[in-house]
């Protein structure tokens, strides 16, 4: 398990947006190897327990992952967002009702409304289902680009095959068997968001930034991030720490659904992006979480006499459902 050294950050004259760059652990960089060879997925599993008990946020390195589909993806992520307006509109997110696939614009989705104005586009696109339901049904796909198609859909294929090892391996952290959540996860509810941060400079205030302090809705989450920076992770002490970009890892987080399960010893943390490099900053957060009709409950291995669960049982995708309906108004439009 390594650690990562950083520098301090400029400050903002917005003290709210202020982050702290320094020598740390709270954000460690833990080696799959073991865990996709098959050779010792315990211990891996151990270190990811360890993590997501103390921060909800980890690097990963020698994922499996092809490097070159990652770069090629976001190539082609910033060739999208590079395209006309018009024809970004074509496929503007609206245009998918329950199945929410598609182009957001700037200032289309809000994750903290109350705060702040998120200033940022994105796509989102999932397995291609020809039934028209919440989070399921086609995707909206760029007319005559087949490659962009092939590529990414390939790209969500590997990151779902990614997220089932991480997440077996948070079943062995808890001491449940490996394959404990597949039965809650046979068609989950997955997203491949594509997402562009323009850079913003001058007086940068906390009602409009790249996006807001929130949590992940869901299971949990793969991101990869360019070299350009700008996440920034809240820490158990209220401090939010900068988690700059490192070649060839991605970040890991476990959202609210494992909050749940886990009767709060793994936390779902607080995070946000500002963009100040100077430059378009592009990421690709993959997001998995469980069938629309599972069940969210603390397991057996979290709970005691003495810890009672601290949640109700909820069914996974309407509780997400709700979520998009807070942040999308033409979710608010149908029936």
């Amino acid at each position: 398990m390594n650690t990562l050294n950083t520098s301090l950050h400029k400050p903002f004259e917005d003290t709210r947006l202020n982050s702290r760059e320094i020598s740390f652990n709270e954000i460690p960089v833990i080696d799959l190897t073991k865990l996709i060879d098959g050779s010792d997925p315990q211990s891996v599993a151990d270190q990811i327990g360890d993590v997501c008990e103390r921060i909800g946020f980890l690097y990963i390195k020698d994922h499996g992952v092809d490097q070159g589909l990652v770069e090629r993806m976001a190539e082609l992520t910033k060739q999208l967002f590079d395209l006309p307006m018009a024809q970004k509109q074509k496929m503007n997110i609206v245009h998918s009702a329950q199945t929410l696939r598609g182009y957001i614009p700037m200032y289309g989705e809000n994750v903290d409304p109350d705060n702040t104005k998120d200033f940022k586009e994105c796509f989102d696109y999932g397995q291609h289902d020809d039934v028209v339901e919440p989070f399921f049904g086609p995707n909206l796909m760029p007319e005559h680009w087949v490659e962009f198609k092939e590529v990414a859909e390939q790209y969500h294929d590997e990151m779902l095959k990614l997220a089932r090892k991480l997440i077996s391996a948070i079943a062995l952290s808890l001491k449940l068997p490996a394959d404990y959540f597949e039965k809650l996860q046979r068609k989950p509810i997955t997203i491949q968001r594509l997402l562009h941060y323009p850079p913003q400079a001058g007086e940068i205030r906390q009602e409009e930034i790249g996006i807001g302090a929130h949590t992940d809705y869901g299971f949990l989450t793969i991101l990869a991030q360019d070299a350009n920076g700008g996440l920034q992770v809240k820490n158990r002490e209220g401090d939010w720490i900068s988690a700059p970009p490192i070649p060839d890892t991605f970040v890991v987080n476990i959202g609210d659904l494992v909050q749940t399960f886990t009767n709060d010893r793994y936390i779902s943390t607080l995070h946000r992006v500002i963009n100040t490099s100077g430059r378009e900053r592009y990421s690709m957060p993959f997001f998995i979480d469980l069938d629309f009709n599972a069940q969210v409950s603390v397991v057996d291995t979290c709970q005691s006499e003495h810890n009672p669960p601290k949640y109700e049982s909820y069914t996974c995708g309407q509780h997400k459902y709700k979520r998009f309906v807070d942040s999308y108004e033409h979710l608010k439009n149908l029936d």
